[in-house]
């Protein structure tokens, strides 16, 4: 209903047995309420469906709601939202308390490489971490990009930090600290869509697998040496090396990765409750994997002699598959990889190298994408497509059908 209201009318107005509504002829937006409990109230309705409470008229005059509902039409008018102008602000954290806090623990908890990946961000952006997430904008992103283009930092490396700091807004903007990601249309910066993958030669393989030989020798040519000094003092020998089929754990790790495509990670979370050699099979499971997915890898005859050989000298086959002189989980071999290559005279190939290796192989070998994508435990083609070129007996065969089609395909 509505009436040019007055204050002697919002005083006399009587009580229904319904909720009813006095709308103000005099200013279009300002509603009187009155509930059946005889409740007075004055309301702002500035859109379809939206309104503001003003206050109880026992306690707000008509003139005083008329002038607040003004107020909020005229915020209205200038495009602000009046309930979202009305919310209490959060305090919107630095990048730095974003990352040491809030964002840090959900990395914890939903990411397996959390510790690297935060640090990769403070570390990358460390002239942002300062400024508050509000405060920072895309052109800070670009400076950013330019500054690392020139310093000679990889345009795919700069494409990552993008990707992850981008991510991280999205964070932000899910939580509420931000109402829109100021980074959205940062792009990324174009480049080859086919790397060059990293793999071993068939010569290079066959060094590195002599390298390793030749390191197993000289571990047990050591072992025996020390036992031979060791008697003739009469100390208590040592185990003998000469019985068991690896001296340590280099030789089988190195192996498996190259006939499973694990990552280092994955064979040092691998416990012998994911091995089940009568079936042939290795679990990688989701608690470890990359992806947080779980897969299963069958085992080729040389998986299957590493795991057989390593599990009939291994101390005990509970929990860990391979543990330090500790009894702890491995954390590095870097050491004993450095010297393994340059005793194969490899250079620039990395341990993550080996899963390429192993996934390139198959390829070659002729194994379909789709198969290779399942054993590396890639959730989409995009990652496993980098090893489509090398499959070129499928192209030919496409530029083939030109030639079985073409009417002078016996002149050619």
């Amino acid at each position: 209903m509505r009436t040019a209201l007055t204050q002697s009318m919002v005083d006399k107005f009587p009580i229904s047995v319904k909720v009813k509504d006095y709308r103000d002829a005099r200013l279009k937006g300002l509603i009187l309420r009155i509930t059946p409990a005889g409740v007075k109230s004055f309301y702002c309705e500035y859109a379809r469906g939206k309104r503001v409470w003003l206050g109880r008229a026992d306690a707000v005059g008509l003139s005083e709601a008329r002038e607040s509902a003004r107020v909020i039409l005229s915020e209205v008018y200038r495009g602000i939202d009046p309930i979202e102008a009305r919310k209490p602000k959060r305090e919107v954290p630095t990048f730095r308390a974003f990352l040491d806090g809030d964002y840090g623990l959900w990395a914890k908890a939903n990411q397996k490489a959390h510790k690297q990946n935060l640090n990769r961000l403070a570390t990358a952006f460390k002239v942002l971490l300062d400024k508050r997430l509000d405060a920072i904008t895309a052109l800070d992103v670009e400076r950013w990009r330019a500054g690392e283009v020139e310093r000679g930092l990889s345009l795919e490396t700069i494409n990552r930090d993008i990707s992850s700091i981008k991510a991280t807004f999205n964070r932000a903007v899910e939580w509420e600290l931000l109402g829109t990601n100021p980074l959205a249309k940062v792009k990324k910066s174009r480049t080859d869509n086919c790397p060059k993958v990293r793999y071993l030669s068939y010569d290079e393989e066959a060094r590195l697998r002599a390298a390793l030989d030749v390191r197993e020798e000289r571990r047990r040519a050591e072992r025996d040496s020390a036992n031979r000094w060791r008697s003739e003092r009469g100390y208590e020998l040592l185990p003998s090396l000469r019985q068991l089929a690896f001296t340590d754990h280099v030789k089988p790790l190195i192996l498996l990765s190259i006939n499973t495509g694990c990552r280092r990670g994955e064979l040092f979370d691998l416990t012998w409750s994911n091995v089940d050699l009568d079936r042939r099979i290795l679990t990688v499971t989701g608690a470890t994997a990359k992806s947080r997915r779980t897969r299963h890898i069958p085992l080729n005859r040389e998986a299957m002699f590493v795991l057989q050989g390593w599990r009939a000298q291994a101390e005990s086959t509970d929990g860990l598959v391979f543990v330090n002189d500790a009894g702890q989980r491995f954390d590095r071999v870097n050491f004993s990889w450095r010297h393994l290559l340059k005793d194969a005279g490899i250079t620039a190939f990395r341990w993550h190298d080996m899963r390429h290796h192993f996934a390139s192989r198959l390829v070659m070998g002729g194994v379909d994408l789709n198969t290779v994508r399942e054993l590396l435990g890639h959730s989409d083609y995009a990652m496993t497509l980098r090893y489509a070129h090398l499959a070129p007996e499928h192209k030919l065969k496409a530029v083939e059908v030109l030639v079985s089609t073409s009417p002078f395909a016996a002149a050619a």
